[in-house]
């Protein structure tokens, strides 16, 4: 494959200070590859980024945002052998050192060496360079073959529904037939739904505020709305439920009211996926915790290879990308692609950028 020695590139040079410049392809290092970038998706975590920078990122100037994106191998690294040139792939942000107890147990999103570059730890679009570029470099652990009838665009919400099933594994997974509760309409949100369903559960009740979302709720799956600005959500679930609750709840939103109000969703004995990103300390009724015998565990990332077993749901269609992606911007205007991703101008849910 043809390489050319400069690349385009969105460089972050200072808070809120994103530029498209010229940089230097990268070289791929033993256990690496040079991706060619084809689709790059903006995460909630990207205009965070941004404006605030990230711990351990790499200095402004170098740094290059990005982390959920699929290409094609342009080049192999030394040792490589488990991947060829032409092979499509998306990639997962996350490589853990590999040597701590941690990594070592498959728990790689919460590698005790995280930003250790030297000991081998990588967070693509985080500590080190990412997507939002013509090519990126990335270890083969973090790479999944894509077959050709799932395109570069879908394939970017590979890491957004690795994400919700590693949250729902951490919680003993959903059995089929149970009633799941997916709270807040965004792009995990919208995947979660998606996800209960092709593991099996019997009812989706999707809860949020914003009726365009629930409405994409509909379109992919869920089999009951709430909206919460009309309806009290834990009154209409004991409803739908005949005052039982919920088997399982998928807390989606990141919002600390509907994060404490889960519990209130539940049955005796369910299971609360905490899949959401909080700004804010939470309080929660942990004596109901003790007295129902539930369980709660967050999530963090897409760990466990998930990944890998998104791909064939996304593939035969059990888990649809196209309805979440509402806008595609060159990469030259990843700025206005941010601002309509922040803004939701247009009723934007899933933006992605196309180097």
């Amino acid at each position: 494959m043809d390489i050319a020695k400069k690349m385009k590139a969105a460089v972050l040079f200072g808070y809120n200070d994103l530029r498209v410049v010229e940089k230097e392809v990268p070289t791929p290092e033993p256990g690496e590859v040079l991706i060619k970038v084809k689709a790059c998706a903006i995460c909630g975590t990207d205009p965070h980024i941004i404006s605030q920078g990230w711990p351990s990122n790499p200095p402004f100037g170098e740094y290059i945002p990005g982390h959920e994106f699929s290409g094609e191998i342009a080049k192999v690294g030394e040792t490589v052998d488990e991947f060829k040139v032409g092979d499509r792939v998306a990639v997962e942000p996350h490589k853990g050192c590999g040597r701590c107890v941690n990594c070592i147990r498959g728990l790689y999103t919460i590698c005790l060496n995280y930003g250790n570059i030297a000991k081998g730890h990588r967070h693509y679009g985080f500590t080190t360079n990412g997507g939002y570029a013509e090519y990126a470099v990335n270890h083969i652990n973090t790479l999944h073959r894509i077959p050709e009838k799932l395109s570069y665009e879908d394939a970017t919400l590979i890491t957004t529904a690795g994400t919700v099933m590693y949250g729902i594994e951490r919680i003993g997974g959903i059995r089929p037939g149970e009633t799941v509760v997916v709270t807040g309409p965004g792009p995990i949100g919208l995947m979660g739904v998606q996800v209960a369903k092709a593991l099996g559960a019997g009812r989706v009740i999707l809860t949020g505020t914003r009726e365009s979302r629930l409405k994409v709720g509909r379109e992919v799956g869920a089999d009951e709305t709430i909206n919460v600005r009309q309806n009290d959500p834990v009154k209409k679930i004991n409803e739908l439920t005949h005052e039982l609750g919920a088997d399982v709840v998928v807390e989606c939103s990141g919002n600390p009211r509907a994060s404490a109000q889960a519990i209130d969703l539940i049955k005796k004995g369910g299971r609360i996926a905490l899949v959401g990103i909080y700004q804010e300390p939470v309080t929660l009724n942990l004596n109901k915790v003790v007295q129902w015998n539930l369980s709660l565990a967050g999530g963090k990332a897409e760990g466990m290879w998930n990944l890998e077993r998104a791909v064939p749901l996304m593939a035969d269609g059990r888990i649809k990308a196209e309805p979440l992606i509402t806008h595609i911007f060159p990469l030259d205007k990843i700025n206005e692609a941010m601002e309509t991703f922040i803004k939701r101008i247009g009723g934007a849910i899933k933006v992605v950028i196309t180097p």
